[in-house]
């Protein structure tokens, strides 16, 4: 007869045996419900992520959809930055003037070998002072359209130059050597004012009769007329 072996004599696990049965069981419950978790989770993932704008390539190139374009806005009290542009001015330089080979290259030719500043004002008495002294039909008459004798070979302002652009270097040369026409390159130095240059010249030794001082200088408009090309 089997004699049954009494509750309290059973032998009970080790402890080490029992803890890990019980982690065992805790886990089987647990698994189902992080599965469970982890799909919800995901889902949720998945609803708030920012999905990918469509792109759309037009039909056209160069075409403009409605909505294509951006708008930023500023704020009223932002100011554009300050730009500064710089600014210059161009010389002709001297073989230009001498190619064109007009009374008005020639006066240029002098503002341009004194560095005087060849403006509108300065090239308008240049050309007036060429005309008393020559006439402007003949302003070339022997290559010294002023008649000046610094260089010339004519003390009295009858000498020659072997060219126009020779001529036009003593010219400048001559008025920045002698202190007696200070006035006349402060002026031109100036360049705003031809009749300041004018009464600069009529009260200068350059001529003896001062042009009358000023009535016989006329400042009517002088005509353009060009040189022969011999002459430069």
């Amino acid at each position: 007869m089997r004699h049954a072996v009494p509750r309290a004599t059973r032998r009970a696990a080790p402890p080490g045996v029992a803890a890990s049965v019980g982690r065992a069981r805790v886990a089987r419950r647990v698994a189902p419900l992080a599965a469970a978790l982890a799909v919800l989770s995901l889902g949720l993932t998945l609803a708030i992520a920012p999905q990918p704008a469509a792109v759309t390539a037009s039909s056209t190139a160069g075409e403009t959809h409605a909505g294509d374009t951006q708008r930023v806005s500023v704020a009223p009290d932002v100011a554009a930055p300050t730009r500064s542009q710089d600014s210059y001015t161009a010389t002709t330089g001297a073989q230009t003037l001498i190619a064109s080979g007009t009374n008005a290259d020639w006066a240029k030719l002098v503002l341009i070998y004194g560095d005087w500043p060849v403006t509108d004002e300065n090239v308008t008495v240049m050309l007036q002072w060429m005309r008393e002294e020559n006439g402007p039909d003949n302003w070339w008459n022997r290559n010294n359209p002023l008649n000046n004798g610094y260089g010339s070979g004519g003390g009295s302002g009858l000498g020659s130059y072997d060219s126009l652009d020779t001529a036009a270097r003593y010219a400048a040369d001559n008025l920045l050597k002698r202190s007696f026409y200070a006035d006349i390159v402060a002026a031109l130095e100036d360049g705003t004012s031809a009749h300041a240059v004018a009464q600069a010249i009529w009260a200068s030794p350059w001529a003896s009769s001062h042009y009358g001082n000023g009535t016989w200088w006329s400042t009517s408009p002088v005509p353009i007329i060009e040189a022969p090309e011999s002459a430069w």
